[in-house]
């Protein structure tokens, strides 16, 4: 009877079991990058990558950090190619820095003005040695310098090297001669003298103690 009083109550109930009886909405024009973050932990991530961009010019990153980092660096040079204060306080509000949005306004912006889009570039390159994850560089496309990667000292070459180069030889005036040992002469042999005939031992004569010889 309540219902029938009430068709209200009716259409709602019947809403939601047809809600619930639907499947999910697709996920249609929703392309954001979550990072594996919360909302503010990517927003605070992507400005300080922006911000780390607007004044190196060129930084390394992940691949997946590169092309999340595209879309905010060229909604932000588009900011400054207007140049209005409205702008200027919108980006202010993104980056947090005055003195990177100074330079977005005066150096990036003006530099970029005859460019209609894609102000970045992209460079794609290999995998970490870590964690495998792909690397990429992102830079601006008309930038003046662009810093290159210091190379990685190579510790094995130089050992090798050390190792090829030969040994300093000292000249041959300097090499002290060893003296040879002068051949000693043969010493005299002496002749030695003829050993005499042995005499052949006398027989001992026995003695006899206790007997008295004849003779006595």
């Amino acid at each position: 009877m309540a219902l029938r009083q009430w068709p209200h109550l009716l259409l709602a109930k019947s809403k939601r079991l047809c809600e619930d009886r639907v499947s999910p909405r697709m996920r249609h024009q929703k392309k954001t990058i979550k990072l594996g973050r919360t909302a503010d932990h990517r927003r605070a991530l992507l400005a300080n990558q922006v911000c780390a961009l607007i004044e190196h010019q060129r930084i390394k990153t992940t691949l997946a950090k590169a092309k999340a980092v595209r879309p905010l660096a060229e909604r932000m040079v588009t900011l400054g190619k207007n140049g209005s204060i409205h702008a200027r306080r919108r980006a202010l509000a993104v980056l947090r820095q005055k003195s990177v949005v100074k330079k977005l306004f005066d150096d990036i912006a003006q530099r970029s003005a005859e460019r209609n889009g894609g102000y970045t570039r992209i460079v794609k390159l290999g995998a970490r040695k870590s964690d495998s994850a792909r690397m990429a560089f992102i830079e601006w496309v008309d930038a003046e310098y662009i810093a290159e990667e210091k190379p990685k000292k190579e510790k094995k070459a130089k050992r090798k090297e050390s190792e090829a180069e030969p040994q300093q030889i000292m000249p041959e005036a300097e090499q002290p001669t060893r003296e040879e040992p002068k051949a000693e002469a043969p010493a005299p042999t002496q002749e030695e003298p003829t050993a005499e005939p042995a005499e052949e031992p006398k027989p001992k004569k026995r003695r006899w103690f206790g007997r008295k010889s004849d003779d006595s």
